[in-house]
């Protein structure tokens, strides 16, 4: 039997296998977990990248300036090192905490000497309890820590801040007590929100990501799309369908390169973050910026699951679930080819994906 005839096969089966499992789980349990779309959080405890603390006054602009940093893999905002381990926006100056953005970055591409050198640069950090117009505990500034190695490092680079400071530096040195994950919409809450108030300079960003923009692409008319797609993929991005497992064009895809929407050409995935997942379908760990997916919940077929949808197109995508490598923070976004389109690292500059080749490399 030939190879492409069995792999058709064997999809065929893992789909019924898959739909068949489904159907098989018991209707009192599909809400007994509530799947909650924006907070799709990956767990980098035992990953191979290093986590960080740091408070630095209003901490949307914080996030916002460490998130578009080459070398940063991941961000979130929350309250951390107060009394309890149960706080919210309005308790926090009574609770003690202190407003902080949490930080997943890569050693070998962004060193903690280097990201502290940039933290430092954007604080004040021999002002108590303030940063900018914002006063109060909240706002004090702070490193927390989570790996005991780092204190050293810590120490070293605040040491050589306080050279360049007549007073004396009062920015908090501890390790982490406890960190709240702060409300959805403080969450990447610039750039839900481009215009809002921001203390920290966001014109100048170091060694600055190129970002995915929602104005530079558009969502054709639903005619349009049915003209410029297979039967197939429209079925897949307009109306939910889900391809054959193994019988799909990027499943084994091991190319360099960068996967797009393939209705409005919105970049979605990065090829270096797609693995081998074993489902039959093309898997990611994570997209090319957090903010170019969109998630649902759903619980058709008797099943919670997170559904993922693209940004500008709307297009279904397929789910993500919590089961993916843990040295990459454990998520895996299953999704299917009939919703992407795949440019090669060597197309991607005629194609105007130029700006991203960067993120390959």
């Amino acid at each position: 039997m030939h190879s492409s005839a069995l792999k058709k096969i064997l999809g065929i089966v893992l789909f019924a296998v898959l739909i068949a499992g489904i159907y098989m789980v018991p209707t009192k349990n599909t809400k007994a977990e509530p799947v909650l779309p924006d907070r799709v959080l990956p767990n980098f405890a035992d990953s191979r990248y290093k986590e960080l603390y740091l408070a630095g006054g209003c901490f949307w602009g914080t996030q916002a300036y460490f998130d578009r940093m080459m070398g940063v893999i991941y961000t979130n905002v929350g309250y951390a090192n107060g009394a309890s381990d149960q706080t919210d926006y309005y308790s926090i100056d009574t609770t003690g905490h202190a407003e902080t953005v949490y930080i997943v970055y890569d050693p070998e591409v962004l060193p903690l000497e280097t990201l502290l050198t940039y933290y430092y640069g954007i604080i004040d950090p021999t002002v108590l309890n303030r940063q900018a117009y914002d006063v109060g505990t909240q706002y004090r500034t702070g490193i927390y820590y989570v790996d005991e190695e780092d204190l050293a490092i810590i120490n070293q680079v605040t040491e050589e801040e306080q050279k360049k400071h007549k007073d004396r530096i009062v920015t908090e040195i501890q390790p982490l007590r406890n960190y709240v994950l702060a409300e959805d919409y403080h969450q990447d809450y610039l750039v839900k929100n481009p215009w809002g108030y921001c203390h920290v300079d966001l014109s100048s960003i170091p060694n600055e990501k190129p970002r995915v923009e929602a104005e530079d692409y558009y969502k054709p008319s639903l005619e349009e799309i049915r003209q410029m797609l297979t039967p197939e993929q429209f079925a897949i991005t307009q109306e939910d369908d889900t391809e054959y497992a193994f019988d799909n064009e990027y499943w084994d895809n091991d190319e360099l390169g960068i996967y797009v929407d393939i209705v409005t050409g919105e970049p979605l995935f990065l090829s270096t973050d797609k693995f081998d997942s074993g489902c039959g379908w093309p898997s990611f760990s994570r997209p090319i910026q957090s903010d170019v997916v969109i998630y649902n919940n759903d619980y058709s077929h008797l099943l919670a699951r997170i559904e993922v949808r693209s940004r500008v197109g709307d297009s279904h995508l397929g789910h993500v679930f919590m089961d993916g490598p843990k040295e990459e923070g454990g998520l895996r976004y299953c999704i299917n080819s009939g919703s992407l389109e795949f440019i090669p690292y060597d197309q991607m500059e005629e194609r105007g994906y130029g700006a991203f080749q960067t993120l390959l490399m």
